[in-house]
């Protein structure tokens, strides 16, 4: 019988997902944000934890998750894609055309990583504006003691 080495996908938990939306949350309450829609992916684009505020409007959903996969799917924040919309709209267009309308190029979007530096997935955030998104995507990751890269 060969010998294999066993192959484990880093991801984030549920409990650590559950951290980085109350926490998140919290933060927009105490700075008096509009109520907000928090989703967190793991880092293969599924979702695994999501909470949407009272009176959150309609589409929060699906631009919350937008951030978040697209950071996933881009490898940097939706901060970062953002840029590249201003500078190369042709592309971004094509690439969300490509993703079938799943990305949103605007802050909001974070990847999370854990201690070591592995990719454990992304927070999407929609709900007052993207600078003030990402601003609480980044308290409730570091809240629950992982690293926000917006770089």
């Amino acid at each position: 019988v060969g010998r294999y080495r066993e192959h484990r996908m880093t991801n984030i938990s549920l409990a650590q997902a559950s951290e980085i939306i109350d926490h998140a949350l919290a933060h927009g309450r105490e700075c008096g944000y509009r109520p907000l829609t928090v989703a967190v992916l793991d880092s293969g684009g599924y979702l695994v934890a999501f909470k949407r505020e009272d009176d959150s409007s309609l589409l929060r959903y699906e631009i919350a998750t937008g951030k978040a996969w697209g950071a996933l799917g881009m490898g940097t924040a939706s901060r970062n894609l953002a840029s590249v919309a201003d500078q190369r709209p042709a592309f971004i267009n094509a690439v969300i055309a490509a993703s079938g309308g799943r990305l949103v190029p605007v802050p909001g979007g974070v990847l999370i990583r854990n201690s070591v530096g592995q990719l454990v997935g992304a927070v999407g955030i929609s709900g007052d504006s993207s600078d003030q998104d990402e601003a609480c995507a980044i308290a409730g990751i570091e809240a629950a003691g992982l690293l926000a890269e917006i770089e």
